[in-house]
């Protein structure tokens, strides 16, 4: 039992090191070498409990969707019950967009993964588990959101949920390059309002 006990304990110590790994010197520049220091455990139980430094750091990417995930939970469900939609809509964009400058050295290196996985099967798929389970998680946010509203759900959930995380995602990368000229969440807030509109059916004009 001790020894099961330990060796779960490597495999945490090994998540929480490729975490800060991360942060500290970014997805491209990590190497393994850096997570058995920052961890305290040794190459092998990277191999044993991982397969490798990719499969290693590709999980701790999963795990900062996870917890940015949970962040927009906590914005919709933690505080004073929402009026309407639109607050709803902007508490969202709020922990997907307005966070952008806390998260930062986690962000450089969620970009810098995109690269590698064009040529690495087990990264693009592992990316892909990660928007599958943020679309599935969205979605059940939605439908929970709309319960309490009293509003019927829209159109695909999870169609909705990757329209937001595309906004989000595309917004992150011209953060990076601009800040200043990159739209708040209430500016995409009110962008979105304004899509709105625009892609709204044309009613009839009266006698037709």
């Amino acid at each position: 039992m001790a020894g099961k006990q330990g060796s779960e304990g490597h495999r945490e110590r090994l998540l929480a090191a490729a975490l800060v790994c991360l942060r500290e010197k970014g997805y491209a520049h990590t190497t393994a070498r850096d997570l058995v220091a920052a961890s305290g455990t040794n190459l092998a139980s990277i191999g044993y409990h991982f397969g490798g430094k990719e499969a290693l750091l590709n999980e701790a990417l999963a795990s900062v969707v996870r917890d940015w995930t949970a962040r927009v939970e906590q914005a919709m469900f933690g505080g004073p019950p929402v009026r309407d939609t639109r607050e709803l809509l902007e508490r969202v964009l709020v922990a997907l967009i307005d966070v952008f400058d806390e998260l930062r050295p986690l962000i450089i290196s969620c970009v810098e993964a995109y690269a590698p996985a064009l040529r690495s099967d087990a990264l693009r798929a592992r990316l892909a588990e990660s928007y599958a389970e943020s679309r599935r998680d969205g979605a059940a946010m939605i439908r929970r959101a709309a319960a309490e509203l009293g509003v019927e759900v829209p159109a695909d959930p999870e169609a909705v949920v990757s329209v937001l995380v595309a906004i989000s995602d595309g917004l992150m990368l011209q953060w990076l390059a601009d800040p200043a000229s990159t739209p708040d969440a209430r500016q995409a807030l009110d962008a979105l309002a304004a899509l709105s509109v625009v892609a709204a059916p044309e009613r009839a004009a009266p006698g037709r």
